[in-house]
């Protein structure tokens, strides 16, 4: 796998800048969706830039600084950013960019017949690489099924993803080798799974975090208001990294909550942020924010990264049946690549050479996956039935012999 450039931060030491707040100000949720006669779902401008308003955000969708001075709020996260260099933000973008491309690689495969299924990122790749690229070596990250920036970040083969979702094996990388969970279909299960963690490694006397991705879907599942009472309760150093992209597949956001997802932490007693999941460096900075005070001792946090769903749920999902394009193209001219190219560029960091470097070097990535994919062995049709029950069980075996005269029927047909 080709490495990224833009390499983990060290820690900061106690005395670090960051002293942890009860969350930061943020506006209202967007107004109620109307619904129009498709059952797709629109919000009005006012709505969407009422929900935007006071992010913590530290590069706007036209590539430029925030100015931070004078609000205390962002000057305390900026301050996890400010010696940021060059190199780390041409790192942070080829991060973004060959992530992509993997994904949308992924996605072309799925519709070839050489996936069964695929969980797209799209759009989310500043969520993932920023806060992906906040974490140590020592830290362990959950994951859902859609982390593939994350595991870029932990050093996970892209193409080791794929086996799973080929039906070839059931994860496809040792989690131990990089502190990198395998990915977990069960809605919401991770963030207990990633507190009894963080609840461990505390015993343990280690001075890492923990950090669980969950989608503003699985935040109405019991279990991670379950996680949010355990890790407050005990103090876990965890980090609940919370990928609002506004649809749990169709049902959107305006009917899951009524209150900002961030502001759900305060009822457990402990800090939540908002933060633009568009802008890689504010996600950056914030999860590194939140790690550290996890380190030190002080407990749980939740980020809500504020982000949007560019395409599918996953490739059995048809979005035009629930949400009209015009909300895709709000966003799409918020793009989270597009955002930080606009910067380098403004800046003098990047010129065409990297640019066409990058684009010469996706193109090798998108090649290596297409063979790797296509080089792997068909699925075998009746794994489905193993490793149900231990000693077997006689529905399985009824099941797997109707399985086996169906399939016997195609090649039945096929004979006449």
């Amino acid at each position: 796998m080709t490495e990224s450039t833009a390499a983990r931060k060290p820690r900061r030491s106690a005395g670090s800048k960051a002293t942890g707040t009860t969350g930061t100000k943020a506006g209202a949720t967007g107004a109620k969706a109307g619904t129009t006669g498709t059952k797709r779902t629109t919000r009005t401008a006012a709505a969407q830039k009422g929900s935007e308003t006071e992010l913590v955000q530290l590069l706007t969708p036209e590539g430029e600084r925030v100015e931070t001075a004078g609000n205390s709020a962002y000057a305390e996260y900026a301050a996890f950013v400010a010696d940021i260099t060059p190199d780390e933000l041409r790192g942070l973008y080829r991060d973004m960019v060959l992530t992509r491309r993997f994904d949308a690689e992924a996605t072309a495969l799925q519709r070839q017949g050489e996936l069964g299924l695929w969980a797209s990122l799209l759009g989310q790749e500043a969520a993932q690489i920023g806060s992906g690229r906040a974490t140590r070596e020592d830290d362990y990250v959950f994951p859902t099924y859609r982390e593939h920036g994350v595991a870029w970040c932990r050093g996970v083969d892209p193409t080791n993803l794929l086996g799973m979702f080929r039906g070839v094996n059931n994860g496809g990388w040792d989690p131990n080798s990089n502190n990198f969970h395998l990915y977990t279909i069960v809605i919401g299960s991770q963030a207990l799974h990633a507190t009894g963690y963080a609840m461990g490694i505390t015993k343990d006397g280690a001075d890492s975090a923990v950090i669980a991705y969950f989608g503003d879907g699985a935040s109405s599942q019991g279990d991670v208001s379950e996680a949010f009472n355990f890790a407050a309760v005990y103090n876990a150093p965890v980090v609940f990294f919370c990928q609002n992209n506004q649809w749990a597949i169709s049902e959107s956001n305006e009917k899951q909550t009524r209150v900002p997802l961030y502001q759900r932490a305060q009822g457990f007693g402990f800090p939540g942020v908002r933060v633009d999941g568009n802008d890689a460096l504010a996600c950056l900075a914030v999860t590194r924010w939140a790690l550290e005070r996890a380190r030190r001792g002080e407990g749980p946090a939740l980020i809500e990264a504020y982000t949007y769903r560019m395409g599918a749920h996953t490739t059995s999902d048809d979005p035009s049946r629930y949400r009209h394009d015009d909300e895709r193209a709000a966003w799409e001219a918020k793009d989270p690549i597009l955002r930080l190219r606009r910067f380098l560029e403004s800046a003098n960091h990047a010129d065409e050479g990297f640019f066409a470097e990058l684009e010469a070097e996706s193109e090798t990535l998108g090649k290596r996956v297409r063979e790797v994919v296509r080089a792997m062995p068909d699925p075998d049709r009746f794994a489905i039935f193993e490793n149900v029950y231990a000693d077997g069980h006689a529905l399985v075996d009824e099941e797997r012999a109707q399985f086996a005269a169906y399939q016997a029927s195609f090649a039945e047909a096929e004979g006449v």
